[in-house]
């Protein structure tokens, strides 16, 4: 992690999957700064991928996330 830059868990709604997770801010930079400025995906660490019933379908430690098919992302 670069010096000044912050994780911050986050879930992301995306199609039918509900992502759990963290991503990497730059220090004092917002959700909403992260995604204006993220490419075509954008990196999730310690990521858990679920279904809309609730029944978790893996986890990774790492995994890419098309920035188009996120509906919505919060603070978790």
């Amino acid at each position: 992690m670069a010096e000044g830059n912050t994780k911050a868990r986050v879930v992301i709604l995306a199609g039918s999957y509900r992502i759990k997770g963290e991503i990497e801010l730059l220090a004092g930079a917002r959700i909403t700064d992260y995604m204006l400025d993220s490419k075509a995906f954008f990196a999730v660490t310690h990521a858990e991928v679920w279904d809309l019933e609730g029944r978790k379908i893996f986890a990774a430690p790492f995994l890419n996330v098309s920035r188009s098919h996120v509906v919505v992302i919060a603070p978790d």
